[in-house]
């Protein structure tokens, strides 16, 4: 870690590794509390945790500062856990392994855990601070971020006292959020006939792998691959005419990843395998070519395995097959309001056919509620006709943009200051938590900001260190200039 350690500025990057060596992953942070409440007591600071386990820690304000309102500096304590699958590595045991490449630290393999711990040190390290001026100061560390927002779903009214927050929770460094999209998990679940594989079938397994994937908000407008859909094309293309049978289908994982990998087991006739191979050689071509520019390391491979012994029943594999084709994937509905916003939106996450079991996991954004559920409602509609039973939960809402916040003035004029030129001021299609914080802290002035981290919720997530240091100054001078109380 010394690289690391030694990068400018050091009280944030050595928090980053501090916070980097204790495994955190949705869910299973008991330990990375535990590190989080140690280091709050080793200060001195009144440190406690609340019921759903997310940690507070108060620090007074520094001296002539007592004057200025107090804030809430906020950030999750989960990461996302994505790894290549030829990475060998433990998320629930391992410390990440970082390196520096040029201006990016990157993670070998592996997602970093710049988001959001890139915000946490950045909290941790001004506590720790004997020299850096700020009010009065609540640090809110939430659990489980990236899976539910459990912790801000769960943070009771009553318990924080500040009344400005500070969300260090976005990822490129001219953007200032003053809104962000709500979402629902929509699950579809059903089971199928198994029946034995026909006579005279080979097995094949058919593997999409090599997409980028990514953030399942934040990039669902780029045209990325999604490995789910890729998969369910190429058995679309080839069940009725080379009647091909599914033996299992495996695609995909977090429901904020944009799926990379897909792998599939089928039978085929002997007597089609070679037409089979031929014609998705140019099938295979033909999805390569669409996604040329976005795609470039995609593959998709066909090999020889054991023949299953069971398969779908063919009136199961094809309503599962027309289902999937039929649910949205992607950008659904672009904002009418804010240029270049996408409002609506759905990730189908995660696919998985086995044993006479179908699970269809998908996150549905949006920053209007109304649509939000329109588009989960036309997914329960594609998944119920193939007989599936249909499920929302966890639905968060949205964060409604407040372009009068006087917190948002202070960081527009802190930003021209030290830059010469106007942030983006914009809401984002991500699932920031300042939406669900505000619905117990209605009063509550909230504003989201961050350093430059490209490829989250991806192991090619990476972190700028110019842009890092950049935010530092920001962040210093946006705390000299918190307003006065009225």
């Amino acid at each position: 870690m010394s690289e690391i350690r030694n990068l400018e500025p050091k009280p944030l990057w050595n928090k980053f590794a501090d916070l980097n060596a204790v495994p955190r992953p949705s869910k299973k942070e008991a330990r990375v509390i535990e590190f989080m409440k140690n280091f709050g007591n080793s200060l001195g600071l009144e440190t406690f945790e609340d019921e759903i386990r997310n940690v507070i820690i108060r620090k007074p304000a520094t001296p002539g500062m007592e004057n200025r309102k107090s804030i809430v500096m906020q950030g999750h304590l989960d990461m996302v856990h994505q790894k290549n699958n030829d990475t060998v590595f433990d998320f629930d045991t391992q410390g990440i392994d970082m390196y520096v490449d040029g201006d990016w630290v990157k993670a070998k393999g592996t997602t970093l855990g710049a988001d959001n711990g890139l915000g946490v040190a950045t909290i941790m390290a001004i506590l720790e601070s004997k020299d850096i001026a700020h009010p009065a100061i609540e640090a809110l560390f939430t659990v489980d971020e990236e899976t539910g927002m459990t912790g801000a779903l769960n943070l009771k009214g009553g318990i924080l006292q500040g009344e400005i927050l500070l969300n260090l929770d976005t990822e490129e460094d001219d953007e200032i959020d003053i809104g962000c999209a709500g979402g629902v998990d929509v699950t579809a679940k059903g089971s199928y006939e198994r029946e034995y594989a026909p006579l005279h079938t080979s097995g094949y397994k058919i593997t999409v792998k090599g997409l980028n994937g990514g953030h399942s908000g934040m990039q669902i407008h780029e045209g990325l691959g999604n490995a789910n859909k890729i998969m369910n094309r190429l058995l679309f293309e080839t069940f009725e005419e080379f009647d091909l049978r599914v033996s299992s289908v495996d695609g995909g994982s977090l429901r904020n990843a944009i799926p990379r990998e897909s792998v599939a087991v089928v039978a085929l006739p002997q007597a089609k395998v070679d037409e089979f191979l031929g014609d998705m050689e140019k099938t295979v071509s033909d999805i390569k070519a669409e996604f040329a520019t976005t795609e470039k390391n995609l593959q998709i491979v066909i090999e020889k395995t054991d023949t299953p012994d069971k398969v779908m029943s063919v009136d199961a594999q094809q309503k599962l097959i027309l289902a999937l084709y039929t649910a949205h994937n992607g950008v659904y509905r672009m904002s009418a309001d804010m240029k270049d916003l996408v409002e609506t939106s759905n990730n189908i996450a995660r696919v998985l056919v086995k044993d006479g079991e179908i699970m269809i996991g998908c996150l549905t954004r949006s920053s209007v509620e109304s649509s939000k559920f329109d588009l989960a409602n036309a997914l329960k509609a594609a998944f119920s006709l193939a007989g599936y039973e249909v499920t929302f939960t966890g639905s968060y809402p949205g964060w409604t943009p407040n372009v009068s916040s006087e917190i948002l003035k202070v960081l527009v004029d802190v930003y021209k200051k030290q830059n010469g030129d106007e942030p983006k001021v914009v809401a984002c299609h991500a699932g920031l938590e300042c939406g669900i914080l505000g619905t117990n802290y209605p009063g509550m002035d909230m504003i989201s900001f961050g350093p430059t981290i490209h490829g989250a919720h991806s192991p090619d997530e990476r972190a700028s260190i110019s842009s890092a240091q950049k935010y530092w100054k920001f962040v210093l001078e946006i705390l000299q200039n918190i307003p006065e109380r009225n």
